[in-house]
């Protein structure tokens, strides 16, 4: 098998009262560039446990998800999450709503979607155009949730974000010193945040949201070669 492996670990931390969770994260890469994320999101402040299995192709299009969320160790909602053309599928159950199924058509194909796991979070940055404005807009895409922790639905939500590059930084956390791209994206109905991105795979490596007082860092990374 050809593919690639990278595997590590996200710490969620809070300014005053420190680490408030933990995303550990597997991405599997394949020969054609198109990628796999697994990733298990715990947010102790919030009692949030959040399960996501996310694929998208060489050009970072998103094609299917899977999410499951629980809160307070109780069931919230497990949907899975299709996209083809122009439109986004969503078949799921939740405790609120209870049997979900949802088809929703956009103006163009999804070139994202918010999982709410921070790893893809850091995947915008594979969007920015270099020859592009200096701040972008990332118009009518879907996410699974509006909710600053994304722990309602999960269910299909379309939002609109716009995109900045900062520059180049040199920036040192617990998993290494790494070359990154730093950027701003700023989120309808919230406050903008800042993430700093590594290599061709736009690795996260840290991330800064003052709307929650909260930074994330890498705090583990390592590549394997099957």
């Amino acid at each position: 098998m050809n593919h690639r492996t990278l595997r590590g670990k996200l710490g969620y931390f809070h300014n005053q009262h420190g680490e408030t969770g933990r995303e550990w994260f597997t991405v599997t890469v394949a020969p054609d560039g198109g990628r796999t994320l697994r990733a298990q999101c715990e947010m102790d402040d919030d009692s949030v446990l959040r399960d996501v299995t996310y694929t998208v192709d060489a050009a970072w299009r998103p094609l299917d998800c899977f999410i499951r969320l629980a809160r307070h160790d109780r069931f919230v909602g497990s949907s899975w999450f299709r996209f083809a053309d122009r439109r986004v599928e969503c078949e799921g159950y939740t405790a609120l709503e209870g049997r979900v199924s949802q088809r929703v058509e956009l103006p163009a194909p999804a070139v994202r979607f918010g999982t709410h796991s921070l790893l893809t979070d850091g995947w915008h940055a594979a969007l920015w155009q270099a020859n592009g404005p200096a701040v972008q807009t990332i118009a009518h895409q879907p996410a699974s949730s509006h909710a600053a922790n994304g722990a309602t639905g999960p269910m299909i939500v379309v939002g609109d974000s716009t995109l900045k590059r900062i520059g180049l930084e040199s920036l040192r956390v617990a998993a290494g010193e790494f070359m990154t791209a730093h950027f701003e994206i700023l989120f309808v109905n919230f406050p903008r945040l800042h993430f700093w991105v590594m290599g061709p795979d736009v690795q996260l490596v840290r991330m800064e949201w003052a709307h929650l007082d909260a930074y994330y860092e890498l705090l583990e990374y390592e590549e394997i070669r099957e």
